[in-house]
């Protein structure tokens, strides 16, 4: 036979969780066409070959949380979860995105992506060209467009809410029956369109530009359930939520969540999921729920805690923000520099100008000031990143106790942290899934079956996160480097964003290697995976900024049967299409 790609002698790792083992695996139009022994696929006939040897084959990667809804529109690589094995994203997440909307609309909506996720707003305003108001045409505008991967995406219920409520429903009014029955509708057209899911958020940390808490915050059970009865009624659809008290805000809230979210899952046989992450305000509250959801998907009840790789957390710095980012003559070095960083190194260097900087406060504006109320930014929970980056530090490599070590002041200390290498260095202040300094809630949340992995935020968060490469770190820390606790088999590792992520969503055309499935294949140099450094790039439309991290050891990433990415570099080929419903 005749075959499109043929890849050769690898170390198979296929996504079912079951043992590695060494085979060649042939292509054709697109799918897996065969299986074999190792070599004997050797000398056939094929348009490309690959050689494995020395090298792991798995599935493309699907990854269930990412907020590409405006990059999409002019970014067909979407750039940075391409670099990672990602083969297939959902977007949408959160309750925020672009559809449905009228044309008075589109600023506010980018105004409330540009609040929750930390997406400049004038990039998305250059950026996006619209060419819808319904969710339908708008997932018409996603399917004309050239990708590189393949896109899901879910109906936010921000956007659903101000589309039928006006004003009202984006400053949070109570929902009236006719207008929870007109949300049911939209969504409902939605879903049977070909959207993937529905999407929330109920934290009081996602706001809008405005301030104004994210439509849906406060959304009452009859509004939640009406919703959610359109998902039954179109039989399809994942019910996705970040809840309230996620990030710690409100320790009585995830109980009471909680208990809604389980009995939707039950009257409507749709899955529900919902972020978890564990907070310093109460860091054993995971166990509880995750036994809770764990019990329900055993009973067979449809809930899922989505769960991240690793500690949530701001990575700061003279590229970000840092504790001085505010004060008078940081800001006038800052004015002087012209946005050249090595100019900036060469200003904040100067006696009298480090002198000054020291001794000052923050502008009476500093949103800092807010910021730190909240989380605190106390040098013995910030670290050095390093090169490759460390997320998981010893609690004695804090900054506070470096400078201790080294008898400095730790803010002078920081100072000077601050301009070495050039002003690249990067400090990473965990938020979340770090409260005792561990991995260890990690890898108990991760390895629990209920869960699925997600929170990377792919395109979003574009100041100070970098989670995107999350997939990268299952491999590279779970599997294989982690040296302070336990690790993750790396046949395990795989199925959690493969399979298991796939399968949430109705995608079992993919997520396996197995013969007649979707060719989304990695073909990895494993033992030589390594994360880089996250640094930041000014190339988002008008030349905004965002923190970017690449990976080396990513021989091929194939979509459909077509490599996209060679070593890490683009080919050009565009395989990649809008996903429309379950497989």
């Amino acid at each position: 036979m005749s075959y499109t790609l043929v890849i050769t002698q690898g170390t198979v790792v296929d996504g079912t969780g079951g043992e590695p083992y060494a085979a060649d695996i042939a292509v054709t139009d697109g799918r897996i066409a065969a299986i074999a022994k190792p070599g004997e696929l050797a000398g056939v006939e094929a348009e490309t070959v690959i050689d494995a040897t020395g090298l792991v084959v798995t599935p493309g990667f699907v990854d269930i949380h990412t907020h590409y809804d405006g990059q999409v529109t002019w970014d067909p690589m979407l750039t940075p979860s391409c670099w990672h094995g990602v083969t297939t994203v959902v977007m949408g997440n959160c309750g925020v995105g672009f559809a449905p909307v009228t044309a008075d609309k589109r600023e506010w909506l980018i105004g409330l992506m540009e609040g929750v996720e930390d997406i400049p707003g004038a990039a998305l305003s250059t950026g996006i060209q619209w060419a819808w108001q319904s969710f339908p045409q708008y997932l018409d505008a996603l399917d004309a467009l050239p990708l590189a991967i393949d896109v899901g995406t879910q109906v936010p219920h921000g956007a659903v809410r101000a589309y039928v409520m006006g004003e009202g429903g984006a400053k949070n009014e109570p929902a009236a029956a006719e207008d929870i029955a007109m949300m049911a509708k939209l969504v409902r057209e939605g879903i049977e369109a070909g959207a993937l899911g529905f999407s929330t958020s109920r934290t009081i940390v996602h706001r809008a530009v405005d301030g104004e808490p994210v439509p849906g915050t406060f959304a009452a059970e009859d509004e939640l359930f009406g919703i959610g009865k359109a998902l039954a009624a179109a039989g399809t659809g994942v019910f996705e939520l970040a809840p309230a008290g996620i990030m710690g805000e409100d320790l009585a809230a995830p109980d009471r969540e909680l208990d809604w979210m389980l009995r939707l899952a039950e009257r409507t046989g749709r899955t529900v999921s919902f972020g978890l992450l564990q907070h310093d305000g109460a860091p054993d509250d995971w166990k509880r729920l995750l036994d809770t959801a764990g019990r329900a998907f055993e009973a067979g009840v449809p809930l899922r805690p989505q769960v991240s790789a690793r500690p949530l957390g701001l990575l700061t710095g003279l590229q970000t923000f840092n504790p001085f980012s505010f004060r008078p003559s940081y800001l006038a070095a800052v004015e002087r520099s012209n946005g050249d960083r090595n100019q900036l190194v060469r200003e904040l260097r100067k006696p009298e100008v480090r002198a000054a900087v020291l001794t000052e406060t923050d502008t009476a504006d500093s949103p800092l000031a807010a910021m730190a109320a909240f989380i605190g930014l106390g040098l013995d929970r910030t670290f050095m990143l390093g090169d490759p980056p460390e997320y998981e530090p010893a609690p004695d490599t804090s900054l506070a106790y470096a400078a201790q070590r080294a008898g400095r002041e730790p803010f002078e200390y920081l100072y000077d942290l601050l301009l070495s290498d050039e002003g690249r260095a990067l400090f990473f202040r965990p938020l979340l899934n770090y409260s005792e300094f561990t991995h260890d809630p990690i890898r108990e949340m991760l390895a629990h079956p209920a869960s699925a992995v997600g929170l990377g935020d792919g395109g979003a968060h574009v100041g100070a996160i970098c989670d995107a490469s999350n997939t990268t770190f299952m491999l590279t820390h779970w599997a294989r480097d982690r040296v302070r606790g336990q690790r993750i088999p790396l046949a395990t590792a795989v199925r959690k964003m493969t399979k298991d992520t796939a399968d949430m969503y109705g995608l079992t055309d993919r997520g396996v290697i197995a013969v007649g499935k979707k060719a989304d294949l990695n073909v990895i140099d494993f033992e030589n995976l390594r994360l880089k450094q996250p640094a930041m790039a000014y190339d988002l439309p008008g030349g905004a900024r965002r923190l970017l991290q690449r990976a080396d050891g990513y021989r091929a990433t194939i979509v459909s049967g077509q490599i996209i990415l060679r070593d890490g570099e683009e080919t050009g080929a565009r395989p990649g299409a809008l996903v429309r419903g379950a497989r």
